[in-house]
Formats: structure tokens, C-alpha cells, sequence
């Protein structure tokens, strides 16, 4: 059953990558085709504005100066435009200046615009009477530039978006795991209750019967008893937050090492060397500290094969 579960959330991540890419795909497609689209529109209005300029320094029809000027020149209000003659400049719309700017800041930092829409864009040529030429300078408009950075912006909300939901599933899917192995562990521990019992039990015969109370396997089994109780303890505290006790460190050690140097081949000496006052107290959990300095001490006589000291 947990497989196909972990197999189906699998699939779930998986879903939601591929789902994830498609909607930042077609978002860049959609956002280019719209950015393509505003940006030859916006040629086209610099394009009008600059036929609109011509005719208005060339006609000598008086009466359609202002209907240009009202619903052309000055209809302009996106589009960032500077008019220079070459030289100097003569006119400019939609630069966001900021109100009330010192005269000389603004022509500095108009000066600034027009070498950056000199870099962006060719100007445009307006043709004068007297054989000389007046230059539009423009860039695109604000809008146009959020636009560029919106996919961008998108993306990284939906990647965000995206890795939360992985994260997420990533950790049920952990601690889906983590429950399964604190039942395990917990059955396992009440499955040892039963033959553990019957261990104590013949544990007590043995010690009853004449024939073995005096001799001294019936001492260590119970230690092993012990040992297995203890083992049941530490796989029934699995999942569960350990209590912690004012303990005698060196004697609780002494303790967990005196049992394995009499399990352990006779090749490995222990030896325990502290700083510290032998009666120096800790808090900690006695069944999983023995179990810390169990697997430490097995690993290091694993380590020099079962020849050596610890210290």
C-alpha cells in the first residue's frame, strides 16, 4: 500500500514541474508577442509624431496647425521623446523629471536621456526648409519596460511557488516515513515482550533448580535479560521525546562498558579517562546513552579487527 502512495506522490511532483514550465512557456510567448506588438505600435506613434512635426514646419496651412498639434504632437503622453537640431535640444515629452528641478539638473539630466536613446534607438530625421535637419530621439515607454521584466518577475513566482510544493510533498513524504518506521519500531518492541518474558521465566527456574542456581551463566543471562529489556525500551521510545535524568556520567559509562568488555573478543582493552570528578552529573537517557557508547565501541572494535585499545 505505501508504495503506490510514494509512486502517486512521485507522480504529483512530477506534475507539477511539467505544469510549472508550461505556464512559464507560454507566459514568455504570450509576453514576447505582446511586447513585439506594443513596441510597433509605439514605432508607429514616434513615426506619426514625426510626419505630424514635418508638416506642421512645412505647411503654410495655418488652420491645421492646432488640430495637429492637439491631437498629434502634444496626444503624445507614453512615449518618451526628445526633438534636438543636431546640437542642442529643442523640445522633450514623457521624460519623468522630477517637478521643480534645478535648471541646470534637468538639462543634465536630459542630457543623460538622450545619450541613452541614442544607444536604444536611431533617431529620426525631420527635414527643414533651409536644407537643415532636426533629429526625435525617443525610447521605449515605461510600460513597455515593465513589460520586458514582468515574465522574469512571473517566473520566479511560479519557481518559488513551484519548489514550496515539492518541499512539501518532500517532507509528507518523510514524515510519512518516519511514522512508519516508529510503528515498526514500537511493534517490534511489543513483540519482544512476550519470548522476553518467558526468558525471565526461565530465568527464575534455573535459579530455583538445584542442579544450576550456583552457577554463573545464570548471572549473565540475566544480564542479557537486562540488555533485552533495555533494547525493548529503546525501540518503544522511538518517535517519542527522550526523558532525561541526573545521571553519574562516569558511572553510567563504566557500567555500559564493563557489559561489552565481557562480550567483545579479549584481544580489545577498555580504558576511561576523564578530567572531570568522578561524581559529576548529566542529564541524559540512560537506555540511549548505553546505546550511543554501544555503537561507538562495536565500530571501533569492527574498525581495528578485534584487536586494540579504547579509550
Amino acid at each position: 500500500m505505501l508504495l503506490p502512495l510514494y509512486d502517486q506522490k512521485s507522480r504529483i511532483k512530477l506534475l507539477i514541474l511539467v505544469l510549472s514550465l508550461l505556464v512559464g512557456v507560454v507566459t514568455m510567448l504570450y509576453t514576447r508577442r505582446l511586447i513585439q506588438r506594443l513596441s510597433e505600435r509605439e514605432q508607429q506613434q514616434i513615426d506619426l509624431y514625426a510626419k505630424a512635426l514635418r508638416y506642421s514646419i512645412s505647411t503654410e496651412e495655418i488652420s491645421s496647425l492646432p488640430f495637429l498639434q492637439e491631437n498629434i504632437i502634444y496626444a503624445n503622453k507614453t512615449v518618451p521623446v526628445i526633438l534636438t537640431d543636431g546640437e542642442n535640444v529643442i523640445d522633450a515629452r514623457n521624460l519623468g523629471l522630477r517637478p521643480h528641478l534645478a535648471a541646470a539638473d534637468s538639462v543634465r539630466q536630459v542630457r543623460e536621456l538622450l545619450l541613452e536613446m541614442q544607444q536604444r534607438h536611431p533617431p529620426i530625421p525631420i527635414d527643414l526648409p533651409n536644407n537643415t535637419h532636426n533629429y526625435i530621439f525617443y525610447q521605449d515607454s515605461v510600460l513597455l519596460r515593465d513589460l520586458r521584466t514582468y515574465p522574469w518577475v512571473q517566473l520566479g513566482v511560479i519557481a518559488s511557488l513551484a519548489m514550496l510544493a515539492y518541499l512539501s510533498f518532500s517532507y509528507s513524504r518523510r514524515a510519512e516515513q518516519n511514522r512508519v518506521w516508529v510503528g515498526l519500531a514500537k511493534e517490534t518492541a511489543h513483540q519482544l515482550g512476550t519470548p522476553l518474558s518467558s526468558l525471565v521465566g526461565w530465568q527464575s527456574y534455573l535459579r530455583e533448580s538445584e542442579r544450576f542456581h550456583d552457577e554463573p551463566i545464570i548471572e549473565e543471562l540475566g544480564k542479557d535479560i537486562k540488555r533485552l529489556e533495555i533494547i525493548t525500551e529503546r525501540f518503544s521510545n522511538i518517535g517519542s521525546v527522550p526523558v532525561l535524568k541526573a545521571e553519574n556520567l562516569y558511572q553510567t559509562t563504566r557500567n555500559a562498558i564493563a557489559y561489552l568488555e565481557s562480550r567483545v573478543s579479549r584481544k580489545v582493552k577498555f580504558s576511561i579517562e576523564t578530567e572531570l570528578p568522578l561524581d559529576t552529573p548529566a542529564c541524559l537517557n540512560v537506555p540511549l546513552f548505553d546505546w550511543v557508547v554501544e555503537n561507538i565501541c562495536k565500530n571501533a572494535v569492527d574498525a581495528m579487527d578485534g584487536r586494540g585499545s579504547i579509550t
